[in-house]
């Protein structure tokens, strides 16, 4: 970090806060309760939701095809791979617009979500290690609570407003405009991150040199404290890609809630969020990262619990507590990943050893979607019903995402907790 002033140094650090913040904002329109919307449009049934909701947890496997890529300076890849992604997010908003067939208004949508996160995951370890290099190893945990909770201040706000927007607009039957404000408003949003990200600063770094990706993988899959690392990938994503893809249908069509109801669950739980995310990091800085995600699976459990309790006669208290516990969990779930695997690698891999530890969890949580979602059609086709009992689809899978929670709680305990 010598070769560039601290003056320089503080900026880029704030500039790579408000660049998070802004890919949040673009984020919130293409994830949960809005992509619900833009499916429910276009005539998505709820198992198709939730395998298109997958094709984000699916993007991480292209993460390792950026392993073979070695450039000193990553900079200009990542800004040109992240404009490109965030205009397939445009474009999404845009194809409800289009005068094509039902059909094949379904194709494209799944074609510029695929691309979308083929190139954003692409990109994704070189941006994460570029960023990162600005910032001291020890100042890790608060460094990384303070910019999620910027994101989610800022996300909060911006989720209720389009929330409250599109949901008037619904009303009043237009839907076809509101989808051209939210595509407009990605757009400004994709302008300023590219700004953020030109006028942030690049510590350049000599990575290894170039390898094949057969020649890559064995060397860090022979990394047996990596190797734990990517089984609290797997367990955590199975747990979310089984259940979370399909919550966003749950509330708009069993439960009924509406769009501003939804947003407003959510802020609760980004509150929430905002205030955890604070004491995790310092707890994670004193204790450690097992530790911290240890506690955070526990909130996560329970967040889950909410979701087993959750029917039409009391869906709104039931997603409400479950927006906040999981806000409690979420505030430190995603910095004790990136970190553990921080911990367990030297510096010039870590880009190399995120992609393989969120490729490996993507591709799990992928298959769990695409083999949940005929038991989700099942029970939905049978009246809600499961061996003669009455359950929801999305209860029956939020049972199966508390198991999975359980194990990944007593595997850290064991596996690294103890040792």
């Amino acid at each position: 970090m010598n070769s560039i002033s601290p003056v320089i140094l503080k900026r880029s650090r704030r500039l790579y806060i408000i660049e998070a913040a802004l890919e949040h904002l673009i984020s919130v329109l293409v994830t949960g309760s809005f992509l619900a919307t833009l499916t429910k449009e276009l005539g998505f049934s709820d198992s198709l939701t939730g395998i298109m909701s997958s094709v984000i947890s699916l993007g991480c496997l292209f993460q390792l095809l950026s392993l073979s890529v070695r450039r000193k300076h990553k900079k200009s890849f990542v800004l040109t791979l992240s404009v490109l992604n965030q205009l397939l997010f445009f474009l999404l908003y845009v194809v409800p617009l289009t005068g094509f067939k039902e059909r094949t208004k379904i194709t494209l949508f799944f074609v510029l979500i695929f691309f979308a996160y083929f190139l954003y995951n692409f990109a994704h370890p070189k941006k994460i290690s570029w960023l990162m290099s600005l910032v001291d190893d020890r100042q890790r945990g608060r460094f990384t609570a303070n910019k999620e909770a910027v994101s989610l201040l800022s996300g909060m706000v911006f989720s209720f407003c389009m929330g409250c927007v599109i949901d008037h607009l619904a009303a009043g039957g237009k839907m076809r405009i509101a989808f051209a404000v939210a595509g407009s408003v990605i757009f400004v949003l994709m302008l300023l991150h590219s700004l953020t990200m030109i006028l942030t600063a690049e510590i350049s770094s000599e990575e290894l040199s170039a390898k094949s990706l057969t020649g890559i993988l064995p060397e860090l899959t022979g990394n047996k404290k990596l190797l734990r690392v990517v089984v609290i990938f797997v367990l955590y994503h199975i747990s979310t890609y089984i259940s979370v893809p399909f919550y966003g249908t749950y509330q708009i069509n069993e439960l009924g809630l509406d769009l501003k109801f939804i947003t407003s669950a959510a802020i609760g739980g980004s509150v929430a969020r905002i205030f955890a995310s604070g004491f995790w990091g310092r707890y994670a800085d004193k204790r450690s990262f097992a530790a911290m995600i240890e506690k955070c699976f526990i909130f996560l459990g329970l967040s889950q619990l909410c979701v087993t309790a959750a029917v039409p006669s009391n869906g709104m208290v039931m997603f409400v507590l479950y927006s906040i516990i999981n806000g409690i969990a979420q505030g430190g779930i995603n910095s004790a990943l990136t970190n553990l695997v921080f911990d367990h690698v030297p510096v010039e891999k870590r880009a190399d050893s995120l992609a393989v530890t969120q490729a490996l969890a993507g591709l799990a949580g992928f298959i769990a979607t695409v083999c949940i979602s005929p038991v989700v059609s099942y029970i939905q086709n049978n009246s809600n019903r499961i061996l003669g009992l009455p359950i929801y689809a999305q209860q029956f899978v939020a049972v199966l995402a508390f198991v999975f929670t359980l194990s990944a709680i007593f595997y850290t305990r064991f596996s690294f907790i103890r040792k």
